[in-house]
């Protein structure tokens, strides 16, 4: 039994806050988990930037209204789902994720959610569980599943590592050159003939 696990920003939709630092003018809020691997310290530091300038959920979510997925996402993930289980797994949050669920055909998701006060300042962020890609893995693992995974960044490598097929997915430089074991792809007609060939 295979199931694909799949990261969501990078991969399938746009990186949500590279969108916002970009309407919001703050070109700060473009450090990503591509820049960061410790995620917790990205979000403890983006929510003292939005607290600084005064921005909550209503500002980012106008901004997430007007993302659409990357060319080909839909259409690279309706054809997987047609021949197999697939799962996204992202660190972003449901406030940010469910109107990009609709315009993705409403694939599964697991992510996390933020705390955000009754005048929409957003004031925490409530992990699902820690390390999430790499527990939920092991837990779909657990329960008699062979995972394949794909990512672009930091926080994708063990999903990655850890699944009997991993691909990094338009990924960095550097990303590729510290692991060049791990199979890198830049268009997804590839990574879907990578992962048949591992459904078979």
């Amino acid at each position: 039994m295979n199931i694909v696990c799949l990261d969501l920003e990078g991969v399938l939709v746009p990186e949500i806050w590279i969108a916002f630092a970009e309407a919001s003018g703050i070109p700060e809020l473009k450090r990503t988990t591509r820049d960061e691997p410790d995620y917790d310290k990205l979000m403890k530091w983006r929510i003292g930037i939005l607290k600084e300038h005064g921005l909550g959920l209503k500002e980012i979510q106008d901004t997430i209204a007007k993302i659409d997925p990357l060319p080909g996402a839909k259409e690279f993930l309706d054809e997987l789902r047609r021949r197999t289980q697939v799962i996204i797994i992202s660190d972003t949050f449901t406030q940010f994720a469910t109107p990009l669920m609709e315009k993705l055909g409403w694939p599964t998701i697991f992510c996390n959610s933020l705390e955000v006060a009754d005048n929409g300042e957003i004031t925490g962020f409530k992990m699902r569980i820690e390390k999430s890609k790499l527990t939920t893995v092991k837990a779909l693992q657990s329960i008699g599943y062979d995972t394949i995974a794909s990512g672009d960044s930091y926080n994708d490598l063990a999903m990655i590592q850890a699944s009997k097929a991993g691909f990094l997915f338009r990924s960095t430089d550097k990303i590729k050159a510290d692991y060049p074991e791990l199979p890198a792809f830049e268009e997804y007609n590839d990574l879907l003939s990578a992962i048949i060939k591992e459904l078979d």
